[in-house]
């Protein structure tokens, strides 16, 4: 089972190619969430600029 890159609290960048419906700048991993059946870790993010957070692949994150 793979282990979460990023830790709760971390600043991330979001680069998911859908990233054009998402707000700019870093986010803030305030979840782990589990993996999932291929073995990929997920998060929950936040954007201050947006009133909702986001779930992500580990895949689609980077370190801010």
């Amino acid at each position: 089972m793979s282990e979460h890159k990023f830790k709760v609290g971390e600043r991330v960048v979001y680069t998911s190619a859908l990233r054009n419906a998402a707000a700019g700048g870093s986010y803030e991993v305030v979840r782990l969430l589990p993996v999932d059946v291929v073995g990929e870790p997920h998060y929950r993010v936040k954007n201050g600029e947006e009133t909702h957070e986001r779930v992500v692949r580990e895949a689609e994150l980077s370190s801010a």
